[in-house]
């Protein structure tokens, strides 16, 4: 008989620390089912629901565990910036040249381990053929800097872009990462956005030495590795895509896998620079002519709508540099899309069913030889570059500020 009460009561024991744990938490599908008053309780103290259902759930954002029968929480999600805040203000997109900020120092880093691509990917890649004729194509936005300017950030495209869910490739330049460092975060964890190698400091590759050839590459891909690595600090999401592409958040890239030639120019050692750095060199078939002082949004629709084919890559401007081309997108995009066109990033085109790259040997605008016009303008560049060089390096040793800002 007293042995009887004792296994009845140790029975009791074990069946109450199993159903009531850590204070009261629940444990196991079983004691969720037999104890929906205790189960309750658990979760509004987001406390641990025993080994069976492994670590501590949070108060927020409840999601369904469907082998214990009861709703759980998880953490919230932590969202980088409003929506307010990742809007543009008026004039971000204004070119400031001769200022102190834009001599900057490329990251003392470490590059992430790559390899050179092999032969099948190794050339310019212009646009890329659709078997099924399906209308896929790509719109890319420059976003160039160069020495001796900060150059802008064109709110009008990137937020309508946002606005209407279009998926774009920015080619962006190193320097330009570093000021515009928050801009570039938005656009980096953006789901709709992907971000290719500008370069450093745009500069014409086919005309300057070896090693600034290969600093101009390698330090655009420290700039990115950096800005990424930094934003993985925050520990957020942006909300720039849909409601659950908001959730799940987007993880950028560890590299940049895509590569731009400033002016559209380049030769045979630049080329194999760019493809023995892992990079694949993207071109475009049809570009829109923005960087034209003199350009209008009608003339930019009239060059761009006959020309798109499925596969099309097409060049635009997003720094300030392109005129009128929130104008023009603004026309374009809409009527594209009348026309049964959807918009990918580059590397989406590129890995398209069925797709088939279309390359050529060399770099060129709209035919061969004709991206070789920009050599002598380059040179009255650099030599430019050389002077702004000079006096900022004199202007920090003497603690003085000679810069001015001006317009573009």
């Amino acid at each position: 008989m007293r042995l009887g009460l004792v296994l009845a009561a140790a029975i009791a024991a074990f069946l109450t620390f199993i159903v009531v744990s850590q204070g009261g938490a629940v444990s196991g599908a079983l004691g969720c089912e037999s104890a929906q008053r205790d189960c309750q309780g658990a979760q509004n103290r987001g406390e641990a629901a025993g080994s069976l259902l492994g670590p501590k759930i949070s108060q927020n954002a409840p999601t369904r565990v469907a082998q214990a029968g009861w709703e759980t929480k998880q953490e919230p999600v932590k969202i980088c910036w409003s929506p307010d805040q990742l809007r543009g203000v008026p004039g971000d997109w204004k070119v400031k040249k001769e200022v102190s900020a834009a001599f900057q120092s490329a990251p003392n880093r470490k590059l992430l381990p790559f390899d050179p691509l092999p032969e099948a990917w190794r050339g310019v890649i212009r646009r890329v053929h659709i078997p099924d004729g399906r209308k896929v194509i790509a719109l890319t936005f420059d976003v160039c800097e160069q020495p001796y300017e900060v150059s802008g950030y064109d709110s009008r495209v990137v937020d309508y872009l946002r606005d209407e869910k279009v998926k774009a490739t920015f080619f962006i330049s190193g320097k330009w990462f570093l000021t515009h460092k928050l801009r570039a975060e938005q656009i980096l964890s953006d789901p709709l956005f992907e971000a290719g190698n500008h370069t450093w400091e745009h500069r014409n590759l086919r005309i300057v030495s070896n090693p600034v050839l290969h600093e101009e590459i390698e330090y655009a891909q420290a700039s990115y590795e950096q800005v990424r690595e930094e934003f993985g600090k925050l520990s957020c999401k942006n909300s720039g895509g849909t409601e659950q592409e908001t959730a799940e958040g987007k993880t950028p890239p560890a590299r940049m896998t895509l590569f731009r030639f400033p002016f559209g120019a380049c030769h045979a050692a630049s080329l194999k620079a760019v493809n023995d750095a892992g990079l694949l060199a993207i071109q475009w078939d049809i570009s829109s002519g923005d960087p034209w002082p003199l350009q209008t949004p009608d003339r930019i629709t009239k060059t761009v709508l006959p020309r798109v084919r499925p596969g099309s890559i097409l060049l635009f401007h997003a720094n300030g540099r392109g005129w009128h081309t929130s104008e023009a997108l603004r026309e374009v995009i809409p009527r594209l899309r009348a026309q049964g066109y959807e918009f990918l990033t580059v590397s989406e085109l590129l890995h398209y069913p069925g797709a088939q790259i279309e390359k050529a040997e060399t770099c060129y605008d709209q035919r061969p030889g004709d991206s070789e016009r920009y050599d002598d303008l380059a040179r009255r560049l650099e030599a430019k570059f050389a002077e702004f060089t000079k006096r900022m390096i004199a202007a920090k040793h003497s603690g003085t500020a000679t810069a001015t800002s001006g317009g573009q």
